[in-house]
């Protein structure tokens, strides 16, 4: 089986955005040794446009070969005009609402999310699934997480779009590994307990 790695940005207080979804404050802490870290460890996780500015487009792909983003998150990268923005892996986008796809690389799931993934973990292949975000597609699949690798930048927000959009429950994982870095991001690395 294939996993499923929620590969997350927060805040200190948990937090993937402000109350709209706004994650623009943590980008400051994309600096040298953290792109180097993504660069090496997670080099899939970046945008296509960002990969090619960077001069990396033919970085090849360590963990993931497929990722999986909710509307809100595809619709950062629509707004730059982007219809692809993970055009090296394949590219899925839940959503309710977006009926068509503007790019023949990106296929919707409009319905049965957990069904979709749980047929895409079924899929020999020696790369997970990345679940890039957002809040209510992480709630709706926590039962299908088996990874959790959440980069945690030095900032509270008090309020705003949690990592989990769900209801209350109780989902214990194993912390693999910690990694801390000299602007104050702190990665951790957990696998779901079964």
């Amino acid at each position: 089986m294939r996993k499923l790695t929620y590969f997350i940005a927060c805040s200190i207080d948990g937090f993937i955005g402000d109350p709209g979804g706004d994650a623009a404050s943590m980008y400051p802490f994309v600096d040298e040794e953290f792109l180097a870290f993504l660069k090496a460890e997670y080099p899939e996780t970046l945008w296509t446009p960002g990969r090619r500015a960077l001069g990396l487009d033919d970085l090849p792909n360590k963990r993931f070969d497929t990722v999986i983003q909710g509307r809100g998150s595809y619709d950062l990268a629509l707004k730059e005009d982007n219809t692809s923005p993970y055009a090296h892996l394949r590219e899925y986008v839940a959503s309710g609402t977006l009926k068509e796809s503007p790019d023949p690389n990106v296929e919707i799931i409009a319905d049965d999310l957990v069904g979709k993934v749980r047929e895409l973990k079924a899929e020999d292949g020696e790369f997970g699934i990345y679940l890039c975000g957002g809040s209510q597609i992480a709630g709706e699949l926590l039962d299908e997480i088996d990874e959790l690798v959440i980069k945690t930048y030095p900032l509270v927000y008090g309020t705003g779009m949690p990592m989990f959009g769900s209801g209350f429950a109780i989902s214990e994982f194993t912390l693999e590994s910690v990694r801390t870095f000299g602007n104050g991001v702190l990665v951790r690395s957990y696998s779901r307990k079964r």
